[in-house]
């Protein structure tokens, strides 16, 4: 079982910029894809970016050129560096990881809210 703990979420005015980091309790070179959705209220939770165990990442076009992913075998750790942010960026915002038998795993969520 992994466990994933997110942090750095807050309140920020639009333009600026913040960083969420996502702890798994396991070795993260056990886990394939990690990555970040979100969920903003009233609308469904949607995929935002992730990682591959290779490096590759993917992102959604709406925070392509804003947000970046990245992940820290060394730290089991993954990041999610959000920049000019607006206010429709505003959600929770939920670390995933998938393992390499497809079991996926997901964190409590870190509250993101831009203000304009």
């Amino acid at each position: 079982q992994v466990q994933l703990v997110e942090s750095g979420g807050g309140l920020v005015q639009a333009g600026g910029s913040l960083r969420v980091t996502c702890a798994a309790s396991s070795r993260t070179f056990s886990l394939n894809t990690m990555g970040w959705h979100r969920q903003a209220p009233g609308k469904q939770r949607e995929l935002v970016a992730f990682i591959n165990s290779g490096g590759s990442t993917t992102y959604v076009d709406s925070v392509k050129g804003r947000f970046t992913i990245s992940r820290d075998n060394a730290k089991n750790t993954v990041y999610l560096q959000m920049n000019s942010l607006k206010p429709e960026d505003t959600a929770v915002y939920y670390c995933y990881a998938m393992d390499y038998v497809s079991r996926i795993y997901w964190g409590q969520g870190t509250q993101v809210t831009v203000s304009s």
